[in-house]
């Protein structure tokens, strides 16, 4: 049996100013994003703890500030590290389980890679909703049904909104009959669980939502397919135009 090594004591972790190279490129966002994603990969860095403020990891890499504000808020976005205002940026836990699974979709490389995951994703959440309502059955409608009385009656508690809506989505996949669509969107779970914190404290979020869930849910019923890839497309656009909103927020926010 393979003896694993022993976790690094406290004291031991490298400084990760100390351990980056300059990039070449000075306004990259996606060269910092992979090269900060380099180190973190490496398993040296523990979960919960602070990165260097945004001008020591500007001056390691020989970047602008804005280039480190916008790597910082697109790992923010995937759920590599959490932002908190005031504080710094922190390695989330759990990184050790997501992170594998961000690089092999290659989600990392900035703001044109987060594009492209919205792009992507609207078009699956629109074949499985259409698919969905060709194959629903009425129990299968329940279950919808279900999904979206858990929304309404979360009231305050985020988790549990974000959770039924998780849920939702992944329930219309599993409606569709399709493994592979099904398995693709699974996959990407953490991700899209990130994506709805992030956008969980803009106004009109919740109830903006629900709203749109309601119309998937009612052309689904209604065995129409057509409405409801019309209700996911409004949907996944209203939503990709929250997260939009979210990560011009977070690149503008206080150093």
């Amino acid at each position: 049996m393979t003896s694993q090594p022993a976790p690094a004591a406290p004291g031991d972790q490298p400084d990760l100013a100390q351990l980056l190279r300059p990039v070449v490129r000075e306004s990259s966002v996606s060269e910092v994003a992979k090269r900060l994603l380099d180190h973190l990969s490496a398993g040296n860095i523990r979960p919960g703890t602070r990165l260097p403020a945004e001008r020591q990891l500007a001056e390691a890499l020989g970047v602008a500030r804005s280039s480190v504000r916008g790597a910082l808020s697109a790992l923010d976005v995937l759920g590599i590290i959490e932002i908190r205002p005031g504080s710094g940026s922190y390695v989330r836990e759990g990184t050790s389980e997501f992170l594998p699974r961000a690089i092999n979709w290659g989600l990392m490389l900035g703001q044109r890679r987060t594009r492209d995951l919205v792009e992507v994703r609207t078009y699956m959440e629109g074949v499985s909703a259409r698919l969905a309502a060709e194959r629903a059955t009425d129990e299968d409608v329940a279950r919808l049904e279900e999904h979206l009385r858990h929304m309404r009656e979360a009231g305050s508690d985020v988790k549990a909104f974000i959770d039924a809506d998780i849920a939702f989505h992944l329930e219309c996949a599993s409606i569709a009959r399709n493994t592979v669509l099904s398995d693709i969107l699974h996959s990407i779970r953490a991700l899209l669980q990130v994506w709805m914190e992030r956008v969980s404290d803009i106004e009109g979020t919740v109830s903006g939502t629900l709203c749109e869930h309601d119309a998937v849910l009612d052309a689904i019923r209604d065995r129409d397919p057509e409405a409801a890839d019309r209700a996911m497309a409004e949907h996944m656009r209203m939503a990709s135009a929250r997260l939009r909103e979210s990560v011009e927020d977070g690149a503008q926010g206080p150093s």
